[in-house]
């Protein structure tokens, strides 16, 4: 058993799988400034990394151009895109396995965090989080470790040698080494085994229940 005794968790990738939504609403604010992405496989890089920052790396916005598509793209995703998700097999069962073995569970993700209650809810997952934890709806908290810090002073500053960070992006695995953690990788999400190891996760996951087995 490990001495991890609070669990960041990512939701997107990690706790559901938010393809759908995410690249409809993503293909709905490059439209608006003439770009048409028949191939919607093509924007799954949009999923974990914070939207102006994919924006501007990915299809040249200026910052101004990448804020102002961000808004476009919360015209489809605040009402619509949102609900386009669904929880990975397996989850629910975790985070209650893991709540019953004493463990704190915490979500800590880029995406806003009206958002992110709004889904938790919606899925039944909130009640198993003693935090969740998101970006600002204005980008002046969005990187991973920014939400990674808020979220440890929201827990009351434990040490973090006994928190480890959940996800599937390098920007898990990155934000989670800023802040003085371990991040395990999961390899069901939309981050490769490559992008993770390189990152420095601590192991790898993968599936939802080896998430379970690494921790118990």
């Amino acid at each position: 058993m490990s001495d991890y005794t609070y669990i960041f968790f990512d939701l997107d990738g990690t706790l559901t799988d938010p393809g759908v939504g995410i690249t409809n609403s993503v293909a709905y604010a490059l439209e608006r400034y003439g770009i048409r992405v028949p191939d919607r496989q093509a924007l799954y890089p949009f999923i974990g990394p914070p939207l102006v920052e994919s924006f501007r790396r990915f299809y040249g916005f200026s910052p101004a151009d990448a804020r102002a598509a961000v808004d476009v793209y919360r015209e489809y995703y605040a009402d619509r895109g949102i609900f386009e998700n669904r929880v990975y097999p397996g989850i629910p069962a975790l985070l209650e396995r893991l709540r019953s073995a004493g463990r704190t569970l915490v979500m800590a993700t880029s995406k806003p965090e009206p958002f992110a209650l709004r889904i938790a809810e919606h899925f039944g997952l909130a009640k198993h989080f003693s935090c969740i934890a998101g970006a600002t709806m204005d980008e002046t908290r969005a990187h991973k470790w920014e939400v990674i810090e808020y979220a440890l002073s929201r827990c009351g500053a434990p040490d973090p040698a006994r928190v480890l960070m959940v996800g599937d992006r390098e920007h898990d695995v990155l934000g989670a080494q800023r802040c003085g953690l371990a991040c395990l990788g999961v390899l069901y999400g939309y981050g490769s085994r490559e992008e993770l190891q390189r990152a420095g996760a601590v192991a790898l996951a993968a599936s939802v229940e080896d998430v379970g087995d690494y921790i118990l």
